[in-house]
């Protein structure tokens, strides 16, 4: 399988029979996610074994198909019905491709960096044309780093200073992060976070109507079930007292605006190597999931990493989808893919031909550190 070059030529472009739903009704013109909101510790043992493993992996921000490099993935192809999404993780190929670890870090907006225009002056030449036009026309996100530059990172950011501050103290937040037993969690969130304040304004400014103005496009609810508000409720709640806050980089990046001393999978200094080397085995495909998929060779895939694309479609397009998906998958092939709002199961009549590993996927969610997610969902091709 072709990979990228050091100087692409730009995305392989399709004109899909049949597109992902949400296509045709939501604009996809800038970035909606700067990082992938997933976390990809739990992907990458869901997806095991990855090393030698042909990959599928929606492109999203770029992160956890750059993860499946480190876990030793033999090709990966990122696919993305947005530009702006392929273009944001064409630059973060090139900051890899070409930055020493601790510059790559400045650059991208996880450190501190004064330099960032001149360094992407340097990578600009690396990019594609129309990934180069797209963030040359883009000089404060570059300035800013990329890592912030999303739409749904911006909301995060609204709630950070202009909501936060109305519930808690900076001091409080802060103590929120201090290494805890599950007890000492448990009677901090009921002492101390889990405020009328709180409740009150989590749900009025996570309600379904809010977040899709200010983060999500209102089309991503679309097929949504139950009451936004008290899920993100109960999964906050889950993040700080099942699981330990103070290495948790989503919940930090959400409450303080950095991710800490604990970086997301694709950051972390161990797996940097792993990523650079393996660039070449990336190919980014512009279209919808399904369509790529039916133009793969029969039984090349060995792990799909399908993000939450199916909560996009209704359940037609969703059964339509995971079809697509049965030609191209080898024996054995995993797919993982996560329920935020609305269930997506493989149904019962795919059952001869794709199991369920339930009991699996839901230790695995209940691990995720990445904790807005209900669900996750492991399947194994028979």
């Amino acid at each position: 399988m072709p990979g990228t070059t050091a100087a692409m030529s730009g995305f392989v472009a399709t004109r899909a029979p049949f597109a992902t739903q949400v296509s045709e009704r939501a604009s996809f013109a800038g970035i909606r996610y700067a990082n992938c909101w997933e976390d990809a510790d739990v992907l990458a043992q869901g997806l095991a074994p990855l090393r030698g493993a042909r990959c599928l992996s929606i492109a999203s921000a770029g992160d956890n198909t750059l993860s499946l490099l480190a876990g030793g993935a033999a090709s990966v192809v990122a696919v993305d019905l947005s530009p702006a999404q392929l273009s944001l993780v064409e630059l973060k190929m090139a900051a890899f491709r070409r930055l020493p670890y601790p510059e790559l870090l400045g650059f991208l907006g996880v450190r501190h960096c004064t330099s960032r225009r001149a360094i992407y002056a340097d990578l600009r030449d690396s990019l594609g044309e129309a990934a180069r036009a797209f963030w040359s026309a883009r000089g404060h996100a570059i300035a800013r780093g990329i890592v912030d530059c999303g739409r749904l990172e911006g909301y995060f950011t609204t709630f950070r200073r202009y909501v936060l501050p109305f519930i808690h103290s900076r001091a409080t937040v802060e103590s929120l992060f201090a290494p805890r037993s599950r007890e000492e969690r448990e009677r901090f969130f009921e002492e101390r976070w889990n405020t009328w304040r709180w409740r009150l304004l989590v749900r009025a400014f996570f309600g379904r109507r809010v977040m899709g103005r200010l983060g999500r496009d209102p089309e991503f609810f679309r097929y949504a079930e139950g009451a936004v508000a008290e899920q993100m409720l109960a999964r906050a709640r889950h993040a700080v007292t099942a699981l330990p806050p103070h290495d948790n980089p989503y919940l930090r990046y959400v409450l303080t605006g950095s991710f800490g001393p604990t970086l997301p999978h694709y950051l972390r200094p161990e797996h940097y190597l792993g990523i650079r080397d393996g660039l070449d085995r990336v190919r980014l495909c512009r279209g919808s999931v399904e369509d790529i998929a039916a133009r793969l060779e029969p039984a090349s895939i060995d792990a799909f990493n399908l993000s939450d694309v199916a909560e996009y479609m209704d359940l037609e397009g969703y059964h339509h989808l995971l079809e697509r998906l049965r030609a191209a998958a080898a024996p054995r092939a995993r797919l993982v893919y996560w329920n935020l709002l609305a269930p997506r199961r493989r149904p019962d009549s795919m059952g001869h031909w794709l199991a369920a590993r339930e009991q699996r996927a839901h230790r695995l969610c209940a691990e995720a550190r990445a904790f807005f997610y209900r669900a996750l969902v492991l399947e194994v091709v028979r």
